[in-house]
């Protein structure tokens, strides 16, 4: 399969592609977190909400939503886990092809950061979505589908 990962996601997937290769074909990973120049709770909230003030009310009520859904514990203990994970150490054991996305404004996945992460990767390739934040993929699904879908066409 290609699994496609967006923020938080992107751990999960790497994981499974790290234990489980032979399961993945391609790996998409979305504004991959966490920063490891900015591995706080404060900061992490702080960027966010810097980068989404302008994505308008779609997407902080898409968002908000999906917290409310979670018990808050349980979301404090999420965010927890995440900062706690270390994605630029295992990515060089991930040998599965990976394609790398930001959108090109995305305050909490800086450009450095994506370039490392994809650098760290053995078959990592950096795409940029113009015009984007790191809800990216919830604006709208273009670009970001057609890059997958772009990806998924190259020779392994």
């Amino acid at each position: 399969v290609t699994l496609v990962g967006h923020s938080m996601g992107t751990q999960v997937v790497a994981e499974i592609a790290l234990h489980h290769p032979e399961l993945v074909d391609r790996l998409v990973l979305i504004a991959p977190t966490v920063n490891r120049y900015e591995r706080a709770i404060r900061t992490q909230l702080l960027r966010l909400a810097q980068d989404t003030s302008d994505d308008g009310w779609k997407v902080l009520l898409i968002g908000l939503s999906q917290y409310l859904k979670a018990n808050p514990i349980e979301s404090v203990r999420k965010l927890r886990l995440m900062l706690r994970h270390r994605l630029e150490l295992i990515c060089p054991e991930i040998g599965t092809p990976t394609l790398v996305m930001r959108g090109e404004d995305d305050l909490v996945c800086p450009h450095r950061w994506t370039a490392e992460v994809a650098e760290a990767l053995p078959h990592g390739l950096l795409c940029e979505i113009p015009e984007r934040g790191h809800e990216a993929v919830i604006k709208t699904p273009e670009p970001a589908a057609s890059m997958i879908l772009e990806f998924g066409l190259r020779p392994r």
